[in-house]
């Protein structure tokens, strides 16, 4: 379903210049509840500012860039002209949390031109939604400028006070800091950036990584971020907290020595700030999948969202090994040789998987591990050429794999480890690709551990952008959706490459496994629901049953209890979800029927209640079912939360299973203590739930 008002210009909502004017052009959103004003300095310089009613949200910020070869164009500008319009459509999500998304804003073009020689041009495009703002540049066609080499881009944003923050620091290769809870003075990434278990990239500047999420003094949520993020470098933001503003600082090239080239015309990603009176409204926003065009991609009715289960946490447990010989640990993250381990993907091993997952209803199966290259790869600067992504090791027939799964309706889900070695994995593509669909495999998991080769490339500059959305365009040419795992950013491109289904980008949950720091804290998904899951869907791998990994960890655990594994589910949103244990682990727990029952594919998402950092509530509606799942997880702190349940249908009944904390349950002293009650509720009704410190609840409501 989707209705258009087509864009078109709207008198007497803008106060629009004449082309030698500095006033004030503004663009409110479609509720006037949020305006952005445009101005040029007296030099010339761009600037905006955003207002919340009379109330300033971003104070008065410039813009501009630094070139190679060539002047910055940061001052010295004047109007030539401004276009004005609107829109307002629905469109239907072939996947994601909700059917239907509505896609409505107001929007100002500001045409700019030097006044002096060499008279560059350079339009800006200002979007204003009722959940936020948006911007970005646009470099049309112009006499004597057929590309561009950017150094830096100078977009600033000015807050309008010391607010606190929720941030984790710039990188140029990994998104899997921990979060850190500060004032925005207090922001010190530097000092956070080096950790023993991480491919961290070294940045002599004080930068956070993007979203970052912040709260007023005065309760209003801001959240900035990047929507389409198409043959650009990805963006981190510069703090200077003296002056209580950010700057953008895209990633470089130390190979090529710059930080993006392109040729003319084109356009920058948006720069986003999603605004919202409480937390709950940062995650309901839809800004950054408004700002992606529409689906390229036509019917991806090949690709269903589904749990699954995989050959994968095994080998974290340090139980088995991705290759052969068990010269790669990945449970300890070394090259040591690992005693009394085996390989894990093998035939048979993948066989018990598979029987598992049709015993109960999970519909897919992850195999890492099963090609040539693994005895290679950790701790190697030659790894180009290492893996090949069509050849099995001799213990594992791919063939009969598949054959089998598709016996007991269970899709394999190929894995791709590229070792960052991007080059090797183009040349490889299409083979690879063309085995998949062969074999009827739909999905496949991508990996990116370790620098990039070339040296001096990043994962997140301008040439490894390109290559991973290139990745996942060419997957799409074999009905392959790509799950990707030490990726890019998430920026919205899902909607336009909807086969774009997931990504990790963040400290997954295999660091519970092997940090050296005791792994991720009770606090670290509640921060996440409110920054990382606001840029698209996270493959986190939840549902550890064996809190404590016993017998294979000892001194490593989940930092959370059985009941929050459980909320996860329906929390940490993606259209691919894992039952990460092992099989083993599932085996006589009443608490696994959540597993069972839960949806992955979404019609309606509420969010119910929560604070950053703190708790979270969300009620997912399965798409088809009617069914709903409800979620919940606090951090370290033991709370009550109230569930009301007014988005249940009046006249609907349901089978309700609570699935809560037990009264002694704490994430670590007692994590598997857990209840499970078969209740009745209706929708007038609300029901306070206690939560323990690391703990959670999960609600299935299953349509009668």
């Amino acid at each position: 379903m989707k209705t258009t008002i087509p864009f078109l210009v709207i008198l007497g909502l803008f106060n629009c210049t004449s082309p030698d004017s500095t006033m004030i052009t503004s663009v409110p959103s479609p509720s006037e509840n949020i305006t952005i004003n445009f101005s040029l300095q007296e030099d010339g310089t761009p600037s905006y500012e955003v207002m919340r009613g009379e109330t300033p949200v971003i104070q008065p910020s410039t813009l501009g860039f630094e070139f190679q070869n060539q002047a910055a164009l940061m001052s010295g500008l004047e109007i030539t002209g401004t276009d004005t319009g609107s829109d307002d459509e629905t469109w239907e999500m072939p996947w994601g949390e909700q059917r239907t998304v509505r896609n409505r804003y107001n929007e100002l073009v500001v045409h700019l031109q030097e006044k002096e020689a060499p008279n560059r041009l350079l339009d800006i495009y200002f979007r204003a939604y009722n959940d936020g703002v948006a911007f970005h540049y646009h470099f049309p066609e112009q006499q004597g400028v057929d590309s561009l080499i950017i150094t830096d881009e100078k977009t600033q944003f000015a807050l309008t006070g010391d607010h606190t923050c929720w941030w984790q620091p710039g990188d140029w290769d990994i998104y899997e800091h921990l979060y850190n809870t500060s004032s925005f003075t207090e922001i010190d990434a530097i000092a956070k950036r080096d950790h023993p278990d991480l491919n961290s990239s070294y940045i002599p500047e004080n930068a956070v990584n993007t979203p970052v999420t912040m709260r007023t003094p005065d309760g209003l949520h801001l959240s900035f971020h990047e929507a389409a993020l198409i043959d650009y470098a990805g963006m981190t933001l510069r703090i200077d907290p003296e002056n209580l503003r950010m700057e953008s600082g895209l990633v470089a090239s130390d190979r090529l020595g710059y930080k993006v080239k392109r040729v003319l015309p084109f356009s920058t990603p948006w720069r986003t700030i999603q605004i919202s009176e409480d937390a709950a409204g940062l995650i309901e926003s839809k800004l950054i999948v408004n700002l992606n065009e529409p689906n390229k991609l036509g019917d991806v009715s090949w690709f269903t969202p589904m749990k699954y289960v995989g050959i994968w946490w095994e080998m974290h447990l340090g139980i088995s090994t991705w290759d052969m010989e068990g010269t790669q640990d990945m449970s300890t993250y070394t090259t040591d040789q690992v005693t009394g381990s085996k390989h894990g993907a093998t035939t048979e091993n993948a066989k018990r998987y598979i029987d598992f997952a049709a015993e109960n209803g999970i519909k897919g199966l992850l195999v890492e591990g099963w090609n040539t290259g693994w005895d290679h790869w950790i701790g190697f600067e030659d790894r180009e050429g290492v893996f090949d992504f069509i050849t099995s090791y001799p213990d594992y027939d791919i063939e009969e794999v598949v054959r089998y799964g598709r016996e007991k309706g269970v899709e394999l889900i190929m894995h791709h480890e590229t070792s960052a070695a991007p080059r090797t994995y183009d040349q490889q593509m299409d083979t690879a690709y063309a085995l998949m669909q062969s074999l009827g495999v739909h999905s496949v998991k991508s990996g990116y551990v370790g620098p990039i080769i070339p040296k001096g490339e990043y994962h997140h500059g301008q040439w490894m952008v390109n290559h991973y959305n290139n990745a996942a365009i060419k997957a799409a040419d074999y009905q392959v959706a790509v799950n990707a795992h030490e990726p890019i950013k998430a920026t919205g491109l899902r909607r336009t490459y909807p086969n774009m289904i997931a990504r990790e980008g963040l400290r997954g949950q295999e660091f519970n496994a092997w940090a050296s720091d005791g792994g991720n804290p009770p606090e670290h998904l509640p921060i996440i629901a409110f920054t990382r899951m606001l840029s698209g869907p996270i493959d986190f791998t939840p549902g550890v049953f064996n809190i404590k990994m016993e017998p294979y960890k000892e001194g490593n655990q989940v930092n959370t209890t059985l009941a929050h594994q459980l909320a996860l589910y329906v929390v940490i949103y993606s259209p691919v979800q894992m039952a990460a244990d092992l099989p083993e682990s599932y085996e006589g727990q009443p608490a696994f029927q959540f597993i069972r029952d839960v949806g992955v594919n979404w019609e309606r998402t509420k969010v119910l209640n929560g604070e950053v950092g703190d708790f979270v509530t969300i009620a997912r509606e399965e798409r088809d079912t009617g069914n709903w799942f409800v979620g919940g997880i606090t951090n370290e702190e033991a709370r009550t939360v109230t569930v009301k349940f007014d988005f249940l249908e009046e006249e609907s009944e349901y089978l309700v299973r609570l699935y809560h904390d037990g009264a002694d349950a704490h994430w670590n002293d007692n994590p598997n203590s857990i209840e499970i009650e078969k209740i009745e509720v209706f929708p007038s009704n609300e029901m306070e739930i206690d939560m323990a410190p690391g703990g959670g609840f999960a609600i299935s409501l299953i349509k009668q």
